[in-house]
């Protein structure tokens, strides 16, 4: 039996390192003529397998520039930063590509399916660079993600046949159809009615719980940033523990 949560020093509480750790992370852009341009101030973040995270901000203040140090398309010019123990800094362009296609999915708000494809090939996209058992079970793999997600009575159909919700729910097959043990979602719901936005926050939610990943809801919507356990506000650049007012 597990022992009771107050008796567990932190150690016990965390006996595996962060999935993805960021220590006094700042990005910064060199502009000529200007003044450096400071997009992430000192940032400070843990996260770790079965987290369900939300970070809210308005447009400009960084949002989108996180995003894209969490899933190594790009490197902070200050600070640290480790995923999966191994220091970022450490990893050459060519090992974050493969880190990055085998560890983490993507969720847009703009969906970014090919349009001349079925679902299924959509799905099995990712898993043209995979290797071993997920290369060559991919279509096996791409239709039980799809049903999993609702889908499996739409395999063959292309984007422009399907509702928004519909589009939505393949872009998280996609995403999630290598096992990732990070899954980034940015602006998951903009695109959508109210309502089928719901939905498909619980339908990630559920998945990502289900599987055991770690989920990152970046968005400008405090409903939708409700929905996480841990809450984050970015204002300026500069990441804020637990603050959900708009």
């Amino acid at each position: 039996m597990t022992a009771p949560a107050t008796s567990r020093t932190p150690a016990a509480q965390h006996p595996e390192p962060p999935l993805v750790a960021l220590e006094r992370v700042e990005r910064t852009v060199l502009i000529p003529d200007h003044e450096p341009l400071r997009i992430l101030q000192g940032v400070d973040l843990e996260i770790r397998i079965g987290d369900h995270l939300s970070i809210v901000g308005r447009s400009g203040s960084g949002k989108s520039t996180l995003l894209n140090i969490l899933g190594l398309l790009d490197v902070p010019t200050g600070g640290t930063m480790s995923f999966g123990g191994v220091p970022v800094r450490s990893m050459s362009e060519k090992r974050r590509a493969l880190t990055r296609g085998a560890r983490v999915g993507f969720i847009f708000q703009q969906f970014n399916l090919l349009p001349g494809r079925t679902a299924l090939e959509n799905v099995m996209t990712p898993l043209l660079y995979a290797r071993g058992k997920q290369f060559w079970q991919r279509e096996r793999l791409a239709t039980e993600m799809l049903g999993l997600v609702g889908l499996g009575d739409r395999l063959r159909e292309k984007p422009h046949k399907l509702s928004g919700g519909e589009q939505q729910r393949i872009a998280i097959a996609r995403a999630l159809v290598r096992s990732p043990q990070l899954i980034l979602a940015d602006e998951p719901t903009g695109a959508l009615d109210i309502e089928t936005g719901q939905s498909v926050m619980k339908l990630l939610d559920d998945v990502a719980r289900e599987s055991g990943a770690a989920l990152v809801t970046i968005t400008h919507d405090p409903n939708v940033a409700a929905l996480a356990h841990r809450h984050y506000r970015l204002h300026n650049g500069v990441l804020v523990d637990g603050e959900l007012a708009a």
